[in-house]
């Protein structure tokens, strides 16, 4: 399910005007945890996105390889959801919701459910999404929620800005990950380095990026400490500091070029990957 596997109580009632395209905004940040082995938590987002109730609600169920990466949900209530989950709510293009109660499915977790609310704006140009991700963790609570939150963000503004760029178009789809020398903790910003972004180069900068193949014309949609968000005319390239959190650093890249090529991508990033950290 979206939303990252590493989700509040008391969410926010209010909702947000006009943003970026599909940046996302914390309405709550809190959870409950009881004896430390199996602790509750709940992770509320709110985001107003380019693109009718309909659109967005393909982007979220048939159309996630533009944006996360490609899953499957049996379109009923009782089918199938990713990871082994179940689909608990099937409402097209209103309420989606699954659930994965296998603790073998999802690490570090007993109880997983994602629900989503889409609601239309602008005579239905745009769309309110209420992203609610839930559920039971276990081990160190408080570095599981801040790690899920983190990636709810990036992957909520990727979903905005597959809307806002490229919805509707084909994708190819490449998922990598570094060598173990890569969770070093100046992974990430040696990756940053060998892309050849400046240090100063901000959201919204267009820039110069060194990638296999030769440079790339793009424009820096996310920076943070831990994830860089690329968007060229064809891709969305993103960048995961996964070293921040005990894991080699990550790439995917959707690709919506005409003569895209998912496994000719992923073999080059894995190349430049692979001597990077060599």
């Amino acid at each position: 399910m979206s939303g990252g596997r590493t989700g509040d109580e008391s969410p926010g009632r209010g909702r947000p005007g006009r943003r970026r395209p599909g940046r996302p905004g914390a309405t709550a940040a809190d959870g409950t945890a009881d004896d430390g082995a199996a602790q509750a938590f709940e992770l509320v987002r709110e985001l107003e996105i380019e693109g009718s109730p309909a659109r967005l609600w393909a982007a979220l169920t048939t159309g996630t390889g533009g944006w996360l990466w490609p899953v499957e949900y049996e379109p009923r209530e009782g089918g199938a959801a990713p990871s082994g989950g179940t689909v608990t709510r099937w409402d097209p293009p209103r309420r989606l919701t699954a659930r994965v109660e296998d603790p073998d499915r999802v690490p570090g977790q007993t109880l997983d459910q994602v629900d989503h609310t889409i609601e239309p704006r602008d005579g239905g140009r745009r769309s309110w999404l209420r992203h609610v991700h839930s559920g039971i963790f276990t081990g160190d609570r408080d570095a599981r929620y801040e790690t899920l939150g983190r990636y709810t963000d990036f992957r909520l503004h990727t979903l905005g800005q597959y809307m806002a760029y490229f919805e509707g178009r084909p994708v190819a789809f490449s998922g990598l990950h570094g060598p173990r020398a890569s969770a070093a903790p100046d992974a990430f910003a040696r990756l940053a380095r060998a892309l050849g972004l400046p240090d100063d180069a901000s959201e919204g900068a267009r820039v110069r990026v060194q990638a296999p193949g030769g440079e790339l014309d793009a424009v820096i949609d996310f920076r943070s400490r831990h994830f860089i968000g690329l968007r060229t005319d064809e891709a969305l390239h993103r960048f995961l500091g996964r070293n921040h959190f005990g894991a080699p650093v990550g790439i995917s890249v959707h690709d919506f070029g005409a003569h895209a090529n998912a496994k000719g991508t992923e073999l080059a990033w894995q190349d430049w990957l692979d001597h990077l950290y060599g």
